[in-house]
């Protein structure tokens, strides 16, 4: 059973010829076992990780700056 995928550290890519992004991952079993492997998606769905990445990456920036203001620490 799968416990969690992990993005590797390796460079996505595109593949002009079957028009996917590639981006390398890890998948981690229960059991402790990993096995590397690629998360293929097409333009639109890297467009839309491409906004929601945007947006976590921005609520994260916002958090911390109301942690720092709560705790004195500008």
């Amino acid at each position: 059973m799968i416990s969690h995928i992990t993005i590797d550290r390796h460079d996505a890519r595109y593949d002009h010829h079957a028009e996917q992004a590639v981006l390398p991952v890890t998948v981690h079993h229960r059991d402790g076992h990993t096995e590397p492997t690629r998360l293929v998606m097409k333009p639109g769905q890297v467009e839309l990780y491409m906004v929601q990445l945007e947006q976590i990456i921005h609520t994260r920036a916002e958090e911390r700056k109301q942690d720092r203001e709560a705790t004195g620490c500008l």
